[in-house]
């Protein structure tokens, strides 16, 4: 299967020009056009050992592009399906500022204090699929209707 088209590593450029991707990733997307696992394993190595790939930088870029809309439980457990080691999510996440992140998403959404029981329940849910720690959402809706949301 892989005789017709482009190489392995072509097709491995041509997907990392577009943006990163973690090695589990481009195993994946490239399996189908290798002749082989060890054929395709050596292609990788090789890209990593020239930088043109790197799960550091992924994750890295991963966190950058998406920690404003997710807390980290989020995007730690994203990175982790994508095959990024815990370490290299830790360093990742380092500067990822939760609490910030879910005021202003909560400010998107809600941009007022729940009403109710019924109102915080939804508020805290929303942001909890969003991955923020329990603490965070508690900090962000006890302190909806302080000073600091108004601008």
């Amino acid at each position: 299967m892989a005789s017709s088209g482009k190489s392995l590593k072509a097709r491995a450029a041509d997907l990392l020009s577009r943006r990163e991707y973690s090695r589990r990733e481009l195993v994946r997307r490239l399996a189908p056009f290798a002749e082989s696992m060890e054929q395709l394993e050596a292609v990788l190595d090789e890209l990593a050992a020239a930088n043109w790939q790197s799960d550091s930088r992924f994750a890295q870029q991963f966190a950058a592009s998406k920690g404003g809309k997710f807390g980290s439980r989020r995007l730690s457990q994203e990175m982790r399906q994508r095959g990024v080691d815990d370490d290299t999510i830790r360093q990742a996440l380092a500067g990822q500022d939760d609490l910030a992140s879910a005021r202003e998403q909560w400010r998107k959404k809600f941009g007022r204090p729940p009403a109710d029981a019924a109102e915080k329940a939804k508020q805290y849910r929303f942001l909890a699929q969003r991955g923020f720690p329990t603490d965070v959402i508690r900090q962000v809706i006890a302190g909806a209707d302080d000073d600091f949301y108004e601008d």
